[in-house]
């Protein structure tokens, strides 16, 4: 049996929530915590519910950043060779955009 959590406020968390998903979808979940630097369980539980996942800006998450965008070059490498698009692709690109747009507002408030 694994320890009790406490959540922010303080309450227990004891409920198991388990789920299916398809190995394609397992990858875009964990690319998407690698990319937050939170935890799965936080990520997910904060996606359900629809509260905002913010992105704080540490060497992991610079780190996972540098190497999706890596892999997004060779992607975009791949296209321009005349290979087609694929969605997996544009839903990555959209998550960095709308990361380091988020590490912008960030930089402009003096964060």
């Amino acid at each position: 049996m694994s320890a009790k959590n406490l959540d922010n406020h303080n309450r227990w968390r004891s409920k198991t929530v388990a789920f299916r998903v398809s190995d394609e979808e397992n990858a875009q979940i964990d690319l998407a915590v690698k990319l937050t630097g939170l935890t799965k369980q936080d990520y997910i539980t904060r996606r359900l519910l629809c509260r905002d996942v913010v992105v704080q800006g540490n060497p992991r998450v610079f780190k996972a950043l540098r190497n999706q965008l890596a892999d997004v070059l060779e992607q975009l490498q791949r296209i321009e060779a005349g290979a087609d698009v694929d969605d997996e692709l544009l839903d990555t690109i959209h998550m960095i955009v709308d990361i380091m747009d988020g590490m912008k507002e960030e930089d402009a408030y003096g964060n």
